[in-house]
């Protein structure tokens, strides 16, 4: 019987088991390099006898799904991944990850390598790439919603922070009134840049969660609503609700738009919905329920609080100390932050600083403890989490608590009770020891310059509750993947009733979408009404008369096959192609194919549509590889989706990933209101297809545009 440690040989001679793999692949954008990496897995696997089932990770959802039954029967698994894939699900099997180029490098050598690769223990990579159990769909698109706000977050957190400690260090003074930076001093205002970032910093993460959900109509409501949040004076509060805030108002933005999206309106209002109906609807809806429905409760929670703390001043200090800790590492900066270190600094000007002394000690264990906890245990970390937690390491010398507050918008259920255990731990220990604090400020930066009575405590106070706030971290993840382990991780199968509609214009696609795609790649004979499912909006070819809007699905027998003269749903046409571009550079190629695009009558600002397209490229190349680029926008420069096709001879220089200079150009544009995910099914498509060696010599030596359109015909 052959086990994972003694995997067969492959192949497919007589009496011997066919080696079965399995593959993941996932790239940052989740869109072109994660098919790409997966067709060529499959190819091969195909030539070398092995049987392989890729799982595809996509901003479209995730497609062809291990299942339990596949990972048992498993004698290998190849992560061709550049984010964080969920690796629970494998433990007992032999498991090689490597990027997403690899793959589509190295197909071959990566499929003998994971013969002999190390067997995975258990634990797992980060998950934010996988499906998190018992949440479902939902839950996966929630949680990478708020991936989305932390990840844009992060600048700023580190950005503005690293300067207000470097500023406080360098320019500050201990006094009565706190750590202060003299007035109009330099580093007085390196200070107040700091603060802007910090200041930035929750708007972007509600607004960023926004955009994830609602996509770009949803970004204003967000930014907004968080800011609010985070401004306690707008409802009578003296703290805002700090990051916990912003994710709820990230959360009701993004739903909010998705809501109103759905609601008809006439055609002639359509063009003004995602820049001024909806922004404007959303923003003061979210507004005013935050003020008049939320905020009330913040306020009130912040005022009995502060009470029930003065009612507690003359009980045991351990158990003050431990309360104050708790309060101070519960939502760092939030209401019931902000509670516990107003009554420690109040306390200061009656001559009682050792209430402050509790406080100042929790101050810095959230971002020391979150810090340490990426160098404990490296391998639950994603490379940017782990530059994130030395940044977090230095903000908490300095008592800057929010560096924590990244790792606690990413992992809340792990992170928070972490961060209170180790905040009790630390006030506790100050309380007892009768540790005080002269100015209203934390961490060991206050000891340095002499503000803090009974230093060595302190510092012990604080080293205990560090470490138990990391251990606390790192254990609570790996009960979290423990658990995943053991759960149905397969999620979004298409039933007898086809694949489920997605909700036009989320930008984080559901499960249902995931199965939508599946469906694409395994029943052609239902592309077109799989098509009509996930497109929010149909329109007319271009080389018809307008038309009134397609129902919402038909029949897949009448759409099985589309008109012979369209491509991509007809968003390619004869129009559309370019056997020879003129272009030498990139910046002119997406130029030339853009004004190829506005021939059809689709474009509305052909430099507008440019600049978009540039600005994708500063994200990241499209150059795929294989001498093929596949630039694309979203942007309301076009009316409707259209795509074009052009050749270069000599090749132009796109940054791909194999070093190859694009030859094979596709040039996807489609309207930022109504497209939902439309460019990510048309760039799934053209991906897979792309990868066919065949295919892509057909389309070079295609001698004419309608010889070329021949070619693309076969994309489905």
């Amino acid at each position: 019987m052959t086990s994972p440690a003694d995997p067969p040989t492959g192949g497919g001679t007589s009496g011997q088991r066919r080696l079965k793999l399995l593959a993941v692949t996932a790239c940052p954008t989740g869109i072109a390099h994660t098919y790409m990496a997966a067709e060529k897995l499959s190819q091969a696997a195909e030539s070398l006898g092995v049987d392989m089932k890729v799982e595809t990770q996509g901003s479209i959802g995730a497609e062809n799904v291990l299942s339990d039954n596949d990972v048992k029967g498993a004698d290998g698994v190849i992560i061709a991944a550049d984010k964080d894939v969920d690796l629970g699900r494998f433990a007992g099997k032999r498991v090689l990850s490597v990027g997403v180029a690899e793959g589509i490098s190295h197909p071959k050598r990566l499929i003998e390598q994971v013969r002999s690769a190390p067997v995975h223990g258990g634990g797992g990579g980060g998950g934010s790439a996988a499906v998190e159990g018992g949440g479902g769909r939902e839950r996966s698109a929630a949680y990478k919603a708020l991936m989305n706000g932390v990840s844009y977050m992060i600048p700023f957190v580190v950005v503005g922070g690293l300067l207000i400690a470097v500023s406080l260090a360098l320019g500050g003074d201990a006094t009565s009134k706190g750590y202060v930076i003299p007035e109009g001093t330099f580093w007085a205002h390196v200070n107040a840049i700091g603060v802007i970032g910090f200041t930035l910093m929750v708007p972007i993460l509600s607004g960023y969660i926004a955009y994830a959900i609602g996509d770009r109509p949803a970004l204003v409501p967000g930014m907004i609503g968080g800011w609010i949040a985070n401004t306690g004076e707008l409802y009578d509060s003296k703290a805002g609700a700090g990051f916990i805030g912003a994710i709820v108002t990230g959360f009701l933005a993004g739903y909010l738009v998705v809501w109103i999206k759905k609601v008809q309106v006439p055609k002639f209002v359509r063009p003004i919905m995602p820049i001024i109906v909806i922004p404007i609807v959303a923003t003061t809806a979210l507004g005013l329920f935050f003020v008049y429905v939320i905020g009330k409760p913040i306020s009130w929670v912040f005022e009995h609080l502060t009470d029930w703390l003065s009612g507690m001043t003359g009980t045991s200090a351990i158990l003050l100390g431990a309360i104050l800790g708790l309060m101070i590492a519960f939502d760092m900066g939030g209401p019931v932050n902000k509670t516990a270190f107003l009554f420690g600094t109040g306390l200061i000007a009656t001559g009682n600083q050792t209430v402050m002394g509790m406080c100042a000690a929790a101050i810095p264990v959230m971002p020391l403890g979150q810090g340490l906890a990426t160098l404990i245990r490296r391998r639950v970390y994603s490379e940017q989490e782990r530059e994130t937690g030395m940044a977090s390491l230095f903000m908490g010398m300095f008592g800057i608590s929010e560096g924590a507050i990244p790792f606690a918008a990413a992992r809340p259920a792990q992170v928070i009770p972490a961060n209170m255990l180790g905040g009790a731990v630390a006030g506790a220990v100050a309380g007892m020891a009768g540790v005080q604090d002269a100015v209203p400020h934390g961490g060991p930066i206050v000891a340095v310059l002499g503000a803090i009575g009974g230093v060595p405590m302190f510092f012990v106070a604080v080293a205990i509750g560090t470490v138990v706030t990391a251990l606390a971290t790192v254990t609570l993840i790996d009960l979290g993947e423990r658990r995943r382990r053991g759960e149905d991780v397969v999620r979004g199968a298409v039933g007898p009733g086809g694949p489920e509609p997605v909700l036009a214009g989320v930008g984080v696609a559901s499960g249902g979408a995931g199965a939508a795609a599946g469906a694409l790649r395994k029943e052609r004979s239902v592309t077109a009404a799989a098509s009509a499912a996930e497109a929010p909006v149909a329109e007319a070819p271009a080389e018809k008369e307008p038309a009134a809007e397609a129902p919402a699905a038909q029949p897949a027998a009448a759409l099985a096959e589309p008109p012979a003269h369209e491509v991509l749903s007809g968003y390619l046409t004869e129009q559309t192609v370019k056997v020879q571009l003129a272009a030498r550079d990139k910046e002119d190629a997406i130029r030339e194919m853009a004004a190829l695009l506005a021939a059809t009558g689709k474009v509305d600002d052909v430099e507008e549509l440019v600049r978009t397209a540039l600005r994708r490229e500063e994200q990241g190349t499209t150059g795929l590889g294989e001498e093929i680029a596949i630039p694309h926008a979203k942007t309301d420069a076009v009316s409707a989706p259209v795509v074009g096709f052009a050749r270069s001879a000599e090749g132009i220089e796109w940054g791909s990933l194999d070093g190859t200079k694009a030859k094979l150009i596709f040039m996807i544009s489609v309207p930022e209101a109504a497209a939902g995910d439309e460019h990510l099914r048309i760039l799934a498509l053209l991906s897979r297809k792309l990868m066919d060696t065949g295919f892509r010599e057909r389309l070079e030596a295609a001698p004419d545009d309608a010889a070329v359109l021949d070619v693309l015909r076969e994309v489905r």
